[in-house]
């Protein structure tokens, strides 16, 4: 929903300011997991990258999901879980597992 004091060029430009702000924080915290993400918020990295294509796609542009994935992640998907992706717990899957049944 945009501010009505301001007009839809204004606003668009704050989105996404704060949308690269967002993608920036998740880049500096590699110890925040996807699937902490998901359990809690319901999102991961995965959903943005996600998004992002689709977005494109709705402009009439062709994105894959590697090079969104490459946009949110800053690297490749690979190369970003070779680095910082941690194998999820037990109680992590267990959590996930229940919030999708609630859908």
């Amino acid at each position: 929903m945009s501010n009505p004091r301001l007009d839809e060029a204004m606003n668009e430009k704050l989105e996404a300011a704060a949308f690269r702000a967002l993608i920036a924080h998740l880049r500096t915290r590699t110890d925040v997991q996807n699937i902490d993400l998901m359990n809690l918020a319901g999102f991961c990295r995965n959903c943005l990258s996600r998004w992002y294509r689709e977005a494109a796609e709705a402009e009439g542009l062709a994105l894959s999901d590697a090079d969104a994935r490459e946009i949110i992640y800053g690297m490749p998907y690979k190369e970003w879980q070779a680095k910082h992706q941690k194998q999820a717990t037990p109680e992590q899957l267990a959590k996930m597992n229940e919030a999708k049944s609630g859908h």
